[in-house]
């Protein structure tokens, strides 16, 4: 599928690997990217040396386009923009925060620009700020998330910009790719999916939960805080909500949830590590590699058009 994507970022697929903490790494980012696809690397909360280190270790493993994703809440923001524009990355998704201030020097490095958008008005600022395409995210995404699903989000914001919109949530095969074109989307993202592949090195835990988990199991927490994530639902996601439920002090719910990633990640404890995923995770059912993963994102588009319009016949 040839998309304005597909010119846009020099890939043959026209999606991109969600930028999900710990887990998006320059493994992940490179497999990805050598499946057609672009990966990115995850900054996080992590200093620009280390993504520097990641960068290099995806060069190593791919000559190939592939991005880095950087949090705008992060301590080290302002720093791994700076670093990122001497390292040139083909792309730099940024969420949870406004990049319209770094947009400039990082195209007049060469490098594409992407945010994630959870509303209308958000990327329209976006496109006038010089962004290149957006990314708009529904609810149903894992992680950091906004309130408006994919289905209403997609469309408003594809009549809204002329640049490229990327749908992001809920998207985990054929059918969500098939549904977010239909929408007006010319890209997608896929975050949750990618977690259970081959390439992916989050502890076999937090795969497992993901094959494992059911319709009603990827649950939002912080929406008191302002900050509302969606992970499985485990222990720690309900103390999360016995601490909102009590008003509990907004320094007592954050401290919650310190290191609860990479507790999920490196340790595998899929109790009180934050297992973040989307509501798509109960359409993962298997562990593969991630060029299988890809091509089976757009193999099955063709049939389900087809399909539909011998439903309209």
């Amino acid at each position: 599928m040839n998309t304005r994507v597909c010119e846009l970022l020099g890939i043959e697929y026209p999606v991109i690997q969600g930028g999900m903490a710990w887990v998006a790494t320059a493994e992940l980012a490179a497999a990805v990217s050598n499946a057609g696809g672009l990966g990115l690397i995850a900054a996080g909360n992590a200093p620009a040396e280390i993504v520097r280190e990641q960068i290099k270790k995806a060069r190593a493993l791919t000559d190939k386009p592939f991005g880095v994703n950087v949090m705008m809440m992060s301590p080290y923001a302002e720093e791994v923009m700076n670093m990122l524009v001497e390292e040139k990355p083909a792309v730099v998704a940024t969420g949870a925060g406004n990049p319209a201030k770094y947009i400039p020097a990082l195209k007049e490095a060469g490098v594409k620009v992407i945010p994630v958008v959870a509303s209308v008005a958000v990327a329209v600022k976006m496109e006038r700020s010089g962004a290149d395409a957006v990314v708009a995210e529904g609810t149903e995404a894992g992680g950091h998330i906004g309130e408006l699903t994919t289905m209403v989000l997609v469309p408003q914001i594809a009549e809204a910009v002329s640049i490229p919109v990327i749908a992001a949530g809920g998207i985990s095969d054929s059918r969500g790719t098939a549904a977010a074109f239909a929408l007006g989307a010319e890209g997608i993202q896929v975050g949750t999916r990618f977690i259970c592949s081959d390439e992916c090195i989050a502890h076999d835990n937090y795969k497992q939960a993901v094959i494992k988990a059911k319709d009603r199991d990827a649950v939002v927490t912080g929406r008191s805080t302002g900050a509302p994530v969606r992970a499985l639902k485990n222990k720690l996601t309900k103390e999360y909500q016995r601490l909102e439920k009590e008003n509990a002090p907004f320094e007592e719910i954050e401290a919650l949830g310190i290191g609860g990633l990479r507790r999920a990640f490196e340790e595998g404890d899929v109790e009180m590590g934050s297992l973040m995923a989307g509501q798509s995770a109960a359409m993962v059912h298997d562990i593969k590699p991630c060029a299988e993963i890809v091509r089976d994102l757009f193999s099955g588009v063709n049939d389900i058009v087809g399909e539909i319009s011998s439903k309209l016949k």
